[in-house]
């Protein structure tokens, strides 16, 4: 190579995922409810019509990479601005850029704007009416839900579009190509991988493949060639560059322990139950796993006796993202203990099964009462139905008895509390809502 040839030594010097990205859709890994053959994303992009959409999704899921297929695709321009570092001077030059070229050229302009979650209203506001009247193409990525963390004026304008964390089958494909590949990967290195220590990469990556590519990669580098010059990559080496031993149990024993963890937070064992909790964890489990396991147990369990168990036990879930491992299993801990004292009930779980299997079962001509269906638009007719139905608040104790659901179902009973914790003053509340009557 050249000596004054920087472009290898900038390629070379790039971290293995950013190296190996995929440059069309046929390379592109995962995702395949959006970027099928047929899908409504890839036609956009094969015929250059791509509307304003958000990409949202956990990180290493391939968001940066499809925003640079359709940059690499795209006959415009393209615009890329990090919503961290970009301000309203920055996205206004953008936008007077993306004018120009449409006026001198014809040609549209895309804007990449990454971690758009990021964005506060001013700056939202300044890229508004650009979305609008079509001046730029707006492609944002986010890691949070763009409905609860963007300004509704522009998720309203965008499709958004749903990343899925990679399964493990798509990141060992990935891996074991990126070992071979000499231009891109670490083919250079002649190393190889024990499939125990890719297994071992592709299930701790919870399905981020950048977070793979980055253990793989250290693995690589850091270990010595053997006598023969060859590099091979073992369990040992594949725990060490991801930081997170195998599991210490096999495959039957790892869910034979999450289902002892959920029926012992079930029969309010707390002692049990901390005790899977922490066998699975010391193992090599997911601290989040069990986390995600708690939050389900604490609705579908306690339900109602004690409508807070969910509230602690998500409050538990996010303190462990944000702190991480070891220090975040102290509130982990403390939300197990929670869950497994409170009262049980499955009324509500209950309520939800069967109403879902007469909201796919139950076919009803009537529909909605009449007195409680939109009157916005409606005719004479339907503004004199409406003209029925009793407001609440205008009856003591806020509460008058109507008919809400369909005819066919107006008998239904979905919930039914049980006497014991919260449910107790449920029940008393129905009660004397029925001395209202």
């Amino acid at each position: 190579m050249d000596l004054f040839d920087l472009n290898g030594n900038e390629e070379s010097a790039k971290p293995l995922a950013e190296r190996m990205r995929a440059n069309n859709l046929n390379e592109f890994i995962g995702q395949r409810h959006i970027v099928a053959e047929g899908s409504l994303l890839r036609r956009a992009i094969a015929s250059d019509r791509l509307g304003s959409c958000i990409f949202w999704g956990p990180p290493g899921t391939g968001k940066t990479t499809l925003a640079n297929i359709i940059a690499a695709t795209t006959h415009g321009d393209f615009i890329k601005l990090n919503a961290v570092q970009a301000g309203v001077a920055d996205v206004k030059k953008a936008v007077e850029t993306a004018r120009n070229n449409l006026k001198m050229y014809g040609r549209r302009t895309y804007l990449m704007l990454d971690e758009c979650h990021r964005f506060n209203k001013t700056q939202s506001d300044s890229l508004l009416p650009a979305i609008e009247q079509g001046t730029i193409i707006f492609i944002g990525s986010t890691t949070e839900n763009p409905y609860s963390s963007m300004t509704p004026a522009i998720v309203s304008r965008c499709r958004v579009f749903e990343f899925k964390r990679l399964s493990e089958e798509d990141i060992r494909g990935a891996l074991n190509k990126a070992l071979k590949d000499k231009r891109k990967g670490l083919g250079a290195y002649a190393a190889e991988a024990e499939d125990e220590a890719i297994e071992h990469i592709a299930r701790m990556a919870g399905g981020d493949l950048r977070s793979a590519y980055n253990a793989l990669e250290l693995a690589v580098i850091t270990t010595p060639p053997q006598a023969d010059g060859r590099i091979v990559i073992t369990l040992k080496d594949a725990e060490q560059s991801i930081q997170r031993k195998a599991l210490s149990y096999s495959e039957d024993e790892y869910y034979d322990y999450l289902s002892a963890f959920c029926k012992s937070l079930r029969g309010s064992d707390s002692n049990a139950a901390l005790y899977y909790a922490m066998r699975l964890i010391e193992g090599g489990c997911d601290p989040m796993t069990v986390a995600r396991r708690l939050v389900i147990h604490s609705a579908e369990d306690v339900g109602m006796a004690d409508p807070q168990a969910m509230v602690v036990a998500t409050s538990a879930m996010y303190a462990l993202e944000k702190t991480g491992y070891p220090e975040g299993l102290i509130p982990l801990s403390n939300a197990i203990v929670y869950v497994c004292e409170a009262p049980k009930s499955n009324a509500a779980c209950a309520a939800y099964h069967a109403a879902m299997e007469d909201a796919r079962t139950v076919r009803d001509d009537d529909g909605v009462p009449p007195y409680l269906k939109d009157n916005t638009f409606g005719d004479a007719a339907t503004k004199a139905q409406s003209k029925k139905y009793k407001y609440p608040h205008d009856y003591a104790n806020g509460y008058v008895e109507q008919q809400y659901l369909p005819e066919k179902l107006k008998d239904r009973v979905y919930y039914v509390p049980k006497d014991i914790g919260f449910e107790r003053e449920v029940i008393k509340i129905r009660s004397d809502k029925g001395k209202l009557k």
